[in-house]
């Protein structure tokens, strides 16, 4: 029987995990992809907006050459952290049932079964898109991830959304001799992108080198066009590639599955303790971006490490007392 087991093997389940170490506890990681699978997946020339301190976690030193580190910093970072301490992980794992059972749980993957006393479920959100839900989002020229702009020099890109994601897309593949549209939902570019690069894609609107339709969505996409509604009509606009970034969202099924209550407003933000990190469900435990629900924009390393030792604490107190 594992004392605990942390589903995601984030910067967050790292956290976790090495308050598990402080303890002595027996506990597993399960990551379905690479360590830090969401990091891996970002953009490759990504800058954090936090400061390498702020995403420090166990007081292990950041050490960063910018100001600001970048993914390539930031994998280095935890890679580093997760074996020199040696922690228990098992990669490229996907957990496809937890159920609870009296005093204990089980959580089946795909290569196994496992029974354990505690349960973290630390797994971010960045795996489910926001899909558009329009004819055609599943042509191959569509996706819901950026990794770099090389793939679309020369091409006519529709970058849909207006965070820092698609900001940083529209401009790095513009950069890169694409010719860009961007398909904006609201009436701007969102206010919470990056301070430094905001001013960047507004200029770069005025100007006409990146054409921009807010107010607009998406209604059809084609294999040669993209067609979308905005306040002066339906457009039909020449395209190669849809760079959809829409956000994301957590495994709400997982939660669910479990008996995690969830809010009916729209957010489905999951009940739990915010001293403890404890569920609505005895002995599962939340952490990291998941506790917000859809509201991803709310935790962020920085402001949810903070989570592994609430939930260490607690762990003690009920350990003790068994």
């Amino acid at each position: 029987m594992i004392d605990v087991i942390i589903i995601g093997g984030g910067p967050i389940g790292i956290a976790c995990a090495l308050e598990c170490e402080k303890s002595n506890w027996n506990y597993l990681i399960i990551e379905k992809g690479a360590l830090t699978n969401s990091l891996f997946n970002y953009p490759k020339n990504m800058t954090f907006f936090s400061t390498s301190e702020k995403l420090e976690i166990d007081n292990i030193p950041f050490i960063s050459k910018n100001p600001k580190p970048n993914r390539d910093e930031a994998l280095e970072y935890y890679r580093r952290v997760a074996t020199s301490n040696t922690i228990k992980i098992n990669l490229y794992e996907t957990v496809n049932q937890l159920q609870k059972n009296n005093d204990h749980f089980t959580v089946t993957t795909n290569k196994s079964t496992y029974q354990c006393k505690k349960v973290v479920l630390a797994t971010g959100f960045y795996d489910i898109p926001n899909l558009l839900s329009v004819s055609g989002e599943d042509l191959p020229k569509v996706t819901h991830y950026y990794k770099e702009a090389h793939p679309y020099s020369m091409q006519d890109v529709v970058v849909v959304g207006a965070s820092n994601s698609s900001v940083d897309a529209a401009l790095e593949i513009w950069r890169k001799g694409g010719k860009v549209t961007m398909v904006v939902r609201g009436e701007t570019i969102g206010d919470r992108v990056k301070y430094w690069v905001r001013p960047d894609i507004i200029n770069r609107i005025k100007e006409g080198s990146i054409d921009a339709y807010f107010n607009a969505e998406i209604i059809e996409i084609k294999p040669l066009e993209v067609i979308i509604k905005t306040p002066d009509g339906l457009k039909h606009l020449p395209n190669d590639f849809v760079v959809a970034l829409t956000g994301y969202k957590p495994n709400f099924d997982l939660l669910e599955q479990v008996g995690v209550s969830l809010s009916n407003d729209g957010i489905k933000r999951p009940v739990y303790n915010k001293d403890t990190m404890e569920s609505n469900v005895n002995g599962l435990y939340l952490a990291g971006v998941i506790c917000g629900g859809m509201e991803t924009h709310k935790w962020f390393i920085e402001n949810s490490r903070i989570h592994a030792k609430l939930i260490a604490n607690h762990l003690k107190q009920v350990f003790s007392n068994k």
